[in-house]
């Protein structure tokens, strides 16, 4: 046999062992499941590192060595879910100056701190709906890397809107068919999770009239179907009856807003096109929730119309319409990145209960921005995004402000709950 010429060493070879996170526990007095039905009497809930692995009634079958948390009186609930925020915006009385101000370095810290503001105040999950320079991503990325302040984010990036037209001081614009097709390509080339259009003017961009229509129902259409070939939902901003039912016609997924909103006054919604609405499953995210602060008031344009602004939605959930909250949180003081807790029991004009309130906030809005497989339920296999309150939200939805908890992804966000009554 041939000697080998080749030295042999020994392979050194170093284990590294990392201890297993140990199980987390959660005991309560009450559960809100996300689904709407009854409270769950002496919840168990069990968390392994970022998902709920069980909910059981009682002590019986806790693992063993687990860190349990005793919360007597508590009621535990799905984190809530905002489905139109602006991070961008710092609920300033000038946000749109501020931001202006903010090079994207500085813009960014602003959005992470506005995210966990919305976290820390129970808002677990958001949906931005409109960006600078794309860093909504940043801020999504940042919480999937594993920064348990922060909320999970989708994020639509820079919103479409026309030259000019609402919200043009973002970045980017676009008129006409090949134009919109561009624009949604280039927005799924960036990855985001929803594209969002100005299918009517808004309050926030002088000039515009948020009673006007920004786009014809084919432009509309044009990104609709492009939007849905890239596997891409669509949201519409619209205010007007004229855009709403554009939006509505060009086959959009859900609509922001959805104000019926004239120069004066409110439109009735026109006859049928609840009907259409509820037919094709669209979703209406309605701009409710409001802080109340001293010297801050909603505007006078917007508060001489909530009458007819809560009548039309009162006749959208009677025809039985998806409803779901997006509060355009950081657009003024009153709306702080945390305000959508301030809408559950606002919700009662509308005809809905605790329980549906605060299905309209988890479950319901989860599935409408697409997390609903993972987001809005205390249900095994769910996200581990918890949050305690003293006493019970079904039955005195002001509950929600009565946070004693709150829990990302499982695990509990340091510090006092922001925004507290």
């Amino acid at each position: 046999m041939a000697r080998s010429d080749a030295t042999h060493h020994p392979v050194s070879m170093t284990t590294h062992t990392h201890s297993r996170p140990r199980l987390l526990v959660l005991r309560a007095g009450h559960l809100f499941d996300g689904g709407g039905g009854p409270l769950l009497a002496a919840p168990s809930v069990v968390v392994d590192g970022g998902r709920i692995v069980s909910v059981t009634r009682g002590p019986a079958g806790l693992p063993d060595g687990a860190d349990i948390v005793d919360l007597p009186g508590a009621t535990l609930l799905p984190g809530l879910v905002d489905t139109h925020v602006h991070l961008a915006f710092d609920a300033s009385a000038q946000p749109v100056t501020r931001l202006a101000e903010r090079d994207d370095a500085a813009a960014y810290e602003a959005m992470c701190a506005a995210a966990r503001s919305a976290a820390a105040g129970g808002v677990t999950t958001v949906q931005d709906l409109g960006d600078r320079g794309y860093l909504a991503l940043r801020v999504r990325a940042a919480a999937r890397d594993g920064d348990h302040t922060l909320p999970e984010v989708v994020a639509a990036g820079v919103p479409i809107t026309t030259p000019g037209g609402h919200c043009h001081f973002l970045g980017e614009t676009a008129a006409g068919a090949a134009d919109l097709r561009a624009a949604v390509r280039a927005r799924a080339d960036r990855g985001v999770d929803v594209i969002k259009i100005m299918a009517s003017g808004g309050h926030m961009t002088p000039g515009s009239r948020p009673e006007v229509a920004q786009y014809s129902v084919d432009e509309l259409r044009v990104v609709a179907e492009e939007a849905h070939r890239l596997g891409l939902r669509v949201t519409a901003h619209a205010h007007g009856t004229s855009a709403v039912v554009a939006a509505v016609q060009a086959g959009v997924d859900s609509i922001e807003h959805a104000t019926f909103m004239t120069a004066d006054a409110v439109d009735e919604i026109p006859a049928g096109l609840l009907d259409v609405i509820v037919s094709r499953g669209i979703a209406l995210s309605l701009t409710f929730g409001t802080r109340v602060l001293d010297g801050q008031t909603v505007p006078p344009s917007i508060a001489t119309r909530m009458p007819g602004f809560t009548a039309n939605a009162g006749r959208m959930r009677a025809a039985g319409a998806r409803i779901v909250i997006g509060t355009d949180a950081g657009i003024a003081p009153v709306k702080p990145h945390f305000v959508l807790r301030h809408a559950v029991p606002q919700l009662a004009p509308l005809g809905m209960g605790g329980a549906e309130a605060l299905h309209a906030v988890t479950a319901r809005a989860a599935d409408v921005i697409g997390l609903g497989h993972r987001k809005g339920r205390l249900a095994a296999g769910y996200d581990a995004d918890i949050l305690a309150v003293s006493g019970n939200p079904v039955a005195e939805p002001a509950a929600v402000h009565r946070l004693l908890a709150v829990y990302v992804r499982g695990k509990r966000v340091p510090g006092p709950p922001a925004g507290s009554c």
